[in-house]
């Protein structure tokens, strides 16, 4: 038995730092990388890190290194974890040098050490290697006061109007990858919502998923994952009056059903649609086909308008400017 490493992240940082690695501790054993690149989807890096792993021995445990918490390689690592509950696996995300390099040195120092206790070391390494200089410019160390026990609210009784009754959606968006890294560190502060709300069919049913949605929440905000149904139901309810929501949908079609049966959407950001058979790019980010664009059509007709955009700070596109450019077939 031994320590497998996937090196991942998105774009080239994972196999640059991997590169690092082999300059100052010499090339290493057992060592995958996986690149997530911008026309890739979430199944395409699903595949990745799964092929990575299956590189290593059967009775190897895993150590993945991922560059970002709630990011699209955290994620699938996490997925691709919890499909396989037989093999132990470990992931720290925060990717720097001094962490790549303290993994390949506990490895040489313990070869028995096993994937949990290698982590442990990891971690204070990784965060003791981040210094500034000079000195004076360290915050002063702060010891963390204690956290007071969780208290259970109770459920709010139907019929409570709270606020003005009115579910206020601050963004909704279409991200075939859901929560991951642009919308948990950009997106999520930008709208100011204080809940995300993954409105799936698909999603609602698979348990893996909704979790691994929701550990990727950023600090103060709640992920919920529901089906459409339930999201209709959430903005005729009453008790949602202070909920500020940042909707994300897998599909145009899913938003559609959404707006029809009543989900007060006037503007819909358009942000991530993987490419699949069938599909044609129509920009690094976005891939449909004749059915998709009929729906965002129909979207229109209903007197939506598209916001389209990666991030916050990237320039609006027109989006049927783009479909008629990229000639959709």
């Amino acid at each position: 038995m031994g320590i497998g490493i996937v090196i991942a992240s998105h774009g080239e940082f994972a196999a640059g730092i991997h590169q690092s690695g082999a300059m100052i501790f010499g090339e290493q054993e057992k060592v995958q990388v996986v690149t997530f690149m911008p026309n890739e989807g979430p199944d395409d890096l699903h595949a990745k890190i799964s092929a990575a792993i299956a590189q290593f021995d059967a009775d190897d445990e895993i150590l993945v290194l991922a560059d970002l918490w709630s990011g699209s390689p955290f994620n699938q690592a996490s997925r691709v974890a919890g499909e396989n509950p037989e093999r132990k696996v470990a992931i720290i995300t925060g990717l720097n040098l001094p962490m790549l390099i303290q993994a390949y040195t506990e490895r040489l120092m313990d070869a028995s050490a096993g994937v949990e206790q290698v982590a442990a070391n990891i971690l204070k390494e990784a965060r003791e290697g981040i210094k500034v200089l000079p000195e004076s410019l360290e915050p002063a160390s702060t010891t963390a006061a204690p956290v007071a026990a969780p208290v259970r609210q109770r459920a709010i009784p139907e019929g409570t109007v709270i606020g003005d009754g009115k579910l206020k959606i601050n963004l909704a968006r279409i991200d075939t990858r859901l929560l991951h890294g642009q919308v948990a560190t950009a997106w999520t502060p930008d709208s100011k919502a204080n809940r995300i709300i993954v409105a799936s069919d698909t999603v609602a049913q698979d348990e893996l998923r909704k979790q691994l949605i929701k550990q990727a929440a950023p600090n103060g905000v709640k992920a919920n994952v529901v089906p459409i149904r339930k999201l209709i139901e959430a903005a005729k309810d009453p008790r949602f009056g202070d909920t500020k929501a940042l909707i994300l949908f897998e599909t145009p079609q899913e938003a559609l059903e959404a707006i029809k049966g009543g989900v007060p959407i006037q503007v819909l950001n358009v942000g991530s649609m993987a490419h699949s058979t069938g599909k044609t790019m129509v920009t690094n980010a976005l891939s449909m086909n004749k059915a998709d664009v009929a729906t965002f059509e129909e979207l229109r007709d209903l007197g939506v308008s598209f916001d389209v955009r990666k991030v916050p700070n990237d320039k609006p596109g027109n989006l049927f400017d783009l479909i008629k450019k990229a000639n959709v077939n």
